[in-house]
């Protein structure tokens, strides 16, 4: 048994990942290090080519020399490729490592106020990050760090081809300090351009039926080719900025190793450094601007990632997003608890929900009634933890709900929320909440407990059916009759249902009241909150909210006569409760 609940230790995922990286990445440093030493070996071959085979005209020397230098870049290649490989390894290790808490991230932003196109983010990120390391970027900053033993090779064969090489690296750093102040205020437009665009594609898929039944498509088209050309400017911003400096170091080194040969030629004139040591001067100087220039073309990668790597910290080592082991609590089968509840949507301060409280024990039904916008939905994401009360508690036997890990407590949770939220997958799979471990007897069970078993039997496949996406092949009635299966699945404790019969029939209505008296029967909790009063036929407590209070809370009928003596209620529902 786990001790009481306490924070973990203020070390983030992204910082935990990046320590168990070390030693894979220490691994590639030494591959680097004898990638450069070998690197060194065509300078040493022209200064023997041109210093001591040419003068001997020995022609096993040449032979000796040129095997030797093919086992050298043979020897290169292969740690070359491994070294690619192995960064390869630790981007697919640190997106092992990091993708579950940056999936629990895009699930848990929405509920935090974040917008849909800000929910993906993390997950963005992290192939951002991912496909970074896979490329040829990060061999360059492991090169680096070795450009001055090129610097000094070049001041051994004479100090002016030292100086020049270092001038011309100077440049190029200079262009790489300008590719990166560049890319700066390139790349947060393109963010923000690209995430608009992504919401109208995204807005337009989801509400595809809409668009085309009301002729909406060129509008949003309009909006979307906005919205793309202002990215694409945007993008061609950035790519212009950074191609152009790319192409420019790539010419500058082309020139330097050029002037390297030129006052090479003019030393060796001179008699000062031999013919070998001009061509070597200038292997060794492109050698060592190679890593600027490959920085730079991979600048664009290296500022994506970098920026990636920044948010990632930012959002998984937030507190909302913090580890906490906790101790396994019992079920809970006595009562429902909510204290001065102060609930406001999520990144918002003003209240919807003011001083709020109920109790509800075992076996207790609680329909929840009100006009629209006086806060009933407010209060049920409070209840079962999806919104979290700026002010107040919600507690199951005497603990609250923050007492339970996310997946623990939806064990002894069914909620049925007002937008109905299903998965491509099986009907089976649906219901079971796509617990791998689920038995068949639980899902047909739940099904049965919410009147479906014989909805889903008529099915093609029955309980086999593939749904789609948003359980598109279902009518409206047939979705919320799995929701609510779903919401029953595994005999929860608390069941909250909002709305839950907007699309049922007579018999949907009938199913609905056998399962909120059949939760209450075994000992469960039910809330249901409904405009309709034939939702309410199978709880025994009424609470009227307006004006995001609790108005009147007791007794179904005595509620009911309150609420119809001081018209409460819409007319429709006082004629349904009168008769």
């Amino acid at each position: 048994m786990m001790h009481p609940a306490a924070p973990m230790p203020a070390v983030s995922v992204v910082a935990s990942t990046l320590s168990s990286c070390r030693g894979p990445l220490a691994a590639v440093g030494v591959f680097s290090g004898c990638i450069n030493l070998l690197m060194l070996s065509g300078s040493f071959y022209m200064l023997q080519l041109y210093d001591r085979v040419l003068s001997s005209r020995s022609v096993p020397t040449l032979i000796g020399l040129s095997l030797l230098l093919l086992a050298a870049y043979a020897l290169q290649g292969v740690l070359d490729a491994i070294r690619v490989r192995m960064l390869s390894r630790i981007g697919a290790r640190f997106d092992e490592q990091v993708s579950p808490s940056a999936f629990a991230a895009a699930q848990r932003l929405p509920l935090l106020g974040s917008r849909p196109e800000q929910a993906l983010q993390p997950i963005r990120d992290l192939d951002q990050v991912r496909a970074f390391l896979a490329s040829l970027g990060p061999t360059a900053l492991f090169d680096m760090p070795w450009m001055p033993l090129f610097f000094a090779g070049c001041f051994l064969l004479h100090p002016w081809l030292g100086w020049l090489a270092v001038a011309g690296g100077a440049v190029i750093l200079g262009l790489t300090a300008l590719a990166e102040r560049r890319s700066r205020l390139t790349t947060a437009a393109q963010q923000a351009s690209g995430m608009g665009r992504q919401m109208i594609a995204e807005s337009s898929r989801r509400n595809a039926e809409a668009l085309a039944a009301m002729g909406m498509g060129p509008a949003f088209e309009r909006r979307w080719q906005e919205a793309s050309r202002r990215h694409i400017g945007d993008w061609l911003v950035g790519a212009d900025a950074i191609g152009g400096i790319g192409a420019f170091a790539k010419i500058f080194r082309m020139v330097l190793q050029s002037a390297v040969l030129g006052l090479g030629a003019y030393l060796a004139i001179r008699g000062e450094i031999s013919g070998g040591a001009m061509i070597a001067a200038s292997i060794l100087t492109a050698r060592a601007l190679a890593p600027i220039e490959i920085a730079v073309a991979h600048w664009k990668g290296f500022v994506g990632a970098r920026e990636g790597l920044k948010r990632l910290r930012q959002v998984l080592d937030s507190p909302a997003f913090a580890v906490r082991e906790r101790t396994a609590l019992p079920r809970p089968r006595r009562e429902l608890a909510a204290e001065g509840l102060l609930v406001a949507a999520p990144g918002q301060q003003a209240p919807i929900l003011q001083g709020v409280s109920l109790k509800l024990e075992a076996g207790q039904g609680l329909g929840i009634i009100g006009p629209s916008a006086s806060g009933k939905s407010t209060l049920v994401r409070a209840l079962v933890g999806v919104w979290r009360p700026l002010k107040g508690t919600v507690r199951l036997d005497g603990a609250e709900l923050d007492q339970w890990s996310r997946s623990e407590l939806g064990q002894h949770i069914g909620y049925l929320p007002q937008d109905i939220e299903l998965f491509d997958g099986t009907v089976a799979e649906n219901i079971a909440r796509f617990q791998a471990d689920a038995s068949d007897e639980a899902v047909v069970a739940a099904a049965r407990a919410a009147g479906a078993n014989e909805l889903i039997l008529k099915f093609e496949n029955g309980y086999d059916t593939r749904i789609g996406e948003g359980g598109s092949i279902l009518s409206g009635g047939q979705r919320q009759r799995i929701a609510l299966a779903r919401a029953l699945f595994g005999d929860p404790f608390l069941v909250v249902l909002d709305e839950p019969n907007s699309n049922l029939d007579h018999d949907g209505d009938e199913a609905l009241t056998m399962a909120v008296r059949g939760v209450r029967t075994r000992g469960g909790i039910v809330i249901v909150v409904t405009h309709r009063p034939t939702a309410i036929a199978g709880v025994d407590q009424i609470a009227m909210i307006a004006e995001g209070r609790i108005q009147a809370c007791g007794p179904k009928e005595e509620i009911l006569q309150q609420v119809l003596k001081h018209g409460g209620l819409p007319s429709v529902q006082r004629q349904t409760v009168a008769s």
